[in-house]
């Protein structure tokens, strides 16, 4: 099929290697101290890779290439999760109730910057979105991962909802977020129940509508408190 995908330039790339940290998909990989798109069928052709690129050496092309296939991107996803050290629920969640334990309890400052939060009542065009890094969160995840607030809310606009229990759907709503503000950045923090799969499409099919170039990263949770996946 002929689509939208990325194409790297590999006498301007320097091997710097941000952005195949920027592609969340697992697009691209560092070979030979080069940046190469070795799985075009994992490239969504959404560029989140181009702003994270210093030597502008990516840039956007349209050609025959295999359909993007998320199926096969989350597969690979749960692979990696899998492979990695002290990977086992049981263990892990023993340590963190002994950690807590041990550990003196100490106040937690909200990192809350506007309110509200919810994703279908807050207004499209309020101030706090200008030059805004937006975080874009299942509800769950700051309940599963203790110190939400600093990783993740710190210095973010945050939206939350849960794609299971709202009616409708968030990518209308975000996409006039996006379009009619000046966005830096989103951050999607997603629980890793398939349900909350729908709070990660609606960004990215947001992110399409919009027509705009916006860095964006996936973080997945575990329901013991790990982070699996940036």
């Amino acid at each position: 099929m002929i689509r939208k995908i990325i194409k790297i330039d590999e006498e301007k790339c320097t091997g710097c290697g941000l952005c195949a940290e920027a592609c969340h998909e697992g697009a691209i990989e560092m070979i030979d101290g080069k940046a190469k798109l070795t799985r075009e069928d994992y490239c969504d052709g959404l560029g989140d890779c181009l702003p994270a690129c210093p030597a502008n050496a990516i840039s956007f092309e349209e050609r025959e290439a295999p359909a993007y296939n998320e199926a096969a991107v989350l597969a690979a996803k749960k692979k990696k999760a899998a492979a990695l050290p002290c990977g086992c629920p049981g263990t892990h969640s023993k340590a963190i109730k002994r950690e807590a334990a041990e550990a003196p309890s100490a106040p937690v400052s909200s990192q809350l910057s506007q309110w509200p939060v919810q994703i279908k009542l807050v207004p499209v065009n309020a101030p706090y979105f200008d030059n805004a890094n937006l975080l874009v969160a299942a509800d769950c995840t700051a309940y599963a991962y203790g110190n939400f607030h600093n990783e993740f809310m710190r210095s973010h606009i945050t939206l939350i909802g849960c794609p299971k229990l709202d009616e409708g759907d968030y990518a209308e709503k975000l996409t006039e977020i996006i379009a009619n503000n000046e966005i830096k950045s989103v951050t999607v923090a997603r629980m890793e129940v398939p349900c909350c799969g729908g709070i990660e499409n609606a960004v990215k099919r947001a992110l399409q509508a919009s027509g705009k170039l916006i860095p964006w990263r996936v973080v997945t949770i575990s329901a013991d408190g790990r982070i699996l996946d940036i």
